[in-house]
């Protein structure tokens, strides 16, 4: 029987009578503690567990005091007394038999092909075809029972008196291996089960059998087929019902496989695609490659006032006429991957790079109070990035110029293949203008860029009125350092002691004695290891004041520096 029904019994003990009944029950009856619902045990088993309980527990007592709330006492009565109490259970029926048995020998048994007929001594007197066809041996009439099957259950003798006294019991034979012809000792052995029936007038035993299977393995193995089984033996709607349990539970199996599976890749899924947007944010503002995603027109937007940052290498062109390409696409990653990671530290726009040039945005596409600060510390981190890039030529660090502007943009994207994001104004050409009259190793500011970092903690000189391709004369000025930000602080680093920590990026600008050749490679030696460390964001104060509000304090700063005077408007 299925562990399903001892499970069951087990159970309805355990809640009725508690563990410790159970645990007693179980030890008498000699049978494991749990059982796996749909695993087959044998049915002495349950046999077993059932004639302990009812010893234990008194059951038919327990079930009058459960559903009819009365006790009872109960007493063996003979048959007359019962006949008498309730009158003839069959109430006067009386079967008919016919003279003559109307089925012929073959009939019988090919109808019955799993059966045996034996006498007192275990003679077989008779047995079906199938079973013929698995023991040859039956064939022989007058040969013993037991030369070729053991009783499995019940434990009992292999005798006619042993198996009378068990006459109500299922019987479970087994076939003996030594007994079977050579193909079928490789094979597992048969079991037959059934019930027994005694022939009084022929004194003669007849055992009604069908084999012991479940599964179509198991009736491969045996190298047996369905119509082996008669029609009308239940045997083979177990088999084919298991069969169908079998394979609804494998198709479970391959459902659950495939589930893990599809999580597996919906996992491996879901992180190409975060790489895949990470790459996508890295080549335009997160908003625009959201809105392209989802098939929108991204519409161009104007901005109040940003600050623009352009830089280039000094004598680029020089040194690719000296080096091989792969010297200068080395070189030029070597200085982009340090700038990239500036960006980061400052939260600022990197829009494109066209060769050497390089150049970022502050306040676009997220306008920000603090646009001016974020580039020129960008600026200055470039300049003390550069140190680090070595020159191809003469092994010396590179250099670069740097220029700077602020005013209002147009921003939008173009094209639809390898869509960009660009910029548009008179803006982007005066910042280009800046870098490109700009001096090695400097920062050169605007007019404007300079009255929005006035009074922003920034040492700036004045270089005085020169003229720009295409502008005329300008005003412009040269950034020096941050009078309060560490070198660290701005690099993205962290931040060291106090006593070591403090150190201007004044040290790193112009009138510093330039260190040998071996300093400079020991330094482009080290720094990799210095950008391989996480970048620390930098931290700017972006009040509720937006660029407007910017654009009229640089104005009233004009007329301070016009009249002398500086007003202030809360």
């Amino acid at each position: 029987m299925y562990g399903f029904i001892n499970t069951c019994l087990k159970s309805l003990v355990i809640e009725k009578y508690g563990e410790e009944t159970w645990e007693k029950l179980r030890l008498q009856a000699g049978v494991q503690d749990s059982f796996l619902t749909f695993e087959v045990y044998k049915d002495e088993i349950t046999m077993q567990l059932v004639d302990k309980a009812c010893k234990i527990l008194g059951i038919i007592g327990a079930a009058a005091l459960d559903f009819f709330n009365i006790e009872i006492s109960m007493e063996i009565v003979n048959q007359t007394e019962e006949e008498e109490r309730t009158g003839k259970l069959l109430r006067g029926f009386d079967p008919v038999y016919p003279k003559s048995l109307w089925i012929d020998t073959k009939t019988f048994c090919n109808g019955l092909p799993f059966h045996m007929v034996f006498d007192k001594e275990l003679r077989v007197k008779q047995a079906g075809v199938s079973i013929q066809k698995i023991v040859p041996g039956l064939q022989t009439m007058g040969i013993c029972l037991d030369h070729y099957f053991s009783i499995v259950h019940p434990e009992v003798p292999f005798t006619i008196s042993s198996i009378q006294k068990f006459i109500n019991s299922q019987f479970v034979f087994q076939t003996r291996r030594e007994m079977m012809p050579e193909s079928w000792k490789q094979r597992p052995m048969l079991e037959l089960r059934g019930q027994m029936i005694w022939m009084e007038s022929l004194q003669c035993m007849l055992y009604l059998c069908s084999p012991l299977l479940r599964t179509l393995h198991e009736l491969e193995e045996r190298q047996m087929h369905i119509a082996d089984i008669a029609p009308h033996d239940v045997t083979r709607d177990l088999i084919l019902l298991n069969q169908q349990r079998l394979a609804e539970m494998e198709l479970s199996n391959q459902l659950e496989r495939k589930k893990e599976e599809l999580r597996i890749l919906s996992k491996h899924l879901e992180e190409e695609k975060k790489k895949t947007e990470a790459l996508l944010y890295a080549m335009l503002p997160q908003h625009v490659a959201n809105q392209l995603k989802e098939g929108k027109r991204v519409e161009a937007g104007e901005f109040k006032e940003c600050t623009i940052l352009f830089s280039d290498v000094v004598t680029f062109t020089n040194i690719c006429a000296q080096c091989e390409p792969i010297q200068i696409v080395l070189m030029l990653n070597s200085m982009y991957l340090r700038f990239d990671r500036l960006t980061t530290v400052h939260d600022v726009y990197k829009v494109e790079t066209i060769g050497d040039a390089y150049m970022v945005v502050g306040g676009v596409p997220v306008p920000v109070p603090t646009h001016a600060e974020r580039v020129a510390n960008f600026a200055l981190g470039m300049i003390i990035a550069a140190k680090g890039v070595q020159n191809p030529v003469s092994g010396n660090p590179i250099q670069i110029r740097v220029g700077i502007h602020t005013g209002p943009v147009l921003a939008g994207v173009v094209g639809e293949k390898m869509p960009r994001y660009c910029l548009f104004g008179d803006t982007v050409n005066i910042a280009s203008r800046m870098e490109s009259h700009g001096v090695p190793s400097k920062i050169h500011l605007s007019s404007s860029a300079y009255q929005c970092l006035k009074y922003k903690n920034f040492e700036m000189s004045e270089r005085g009125e020169i003229e720009v391709k295409g502008k005329g004369k300008m005003h412009t000025y040269f950034l020096i350092r941050n009078k309060t930000a560490t070198e660290n602080e701005i690099m993205g680093r962290p931040m060291k002691d106090l006593d070591s920590g403090r150190e201007s990026v004044q040290s790193f600008q112009e009138g510093r004695a330039e260190t040998t050749r071996s300093c400079h490679q020991s330094a482009t030696q080290t720094q990799p290891e210095k950008d391989q460390t996480p970048a620390i964001a930098m931290k700017y104060i972006d009040g509720p004041v937006d660029a407007q509000n910017s654009l009229k304090r640089r104005n009233q700063a004009k007329i301070a520096d016009l009249t002398g005077s500086y007003l202030v408007t809360i």
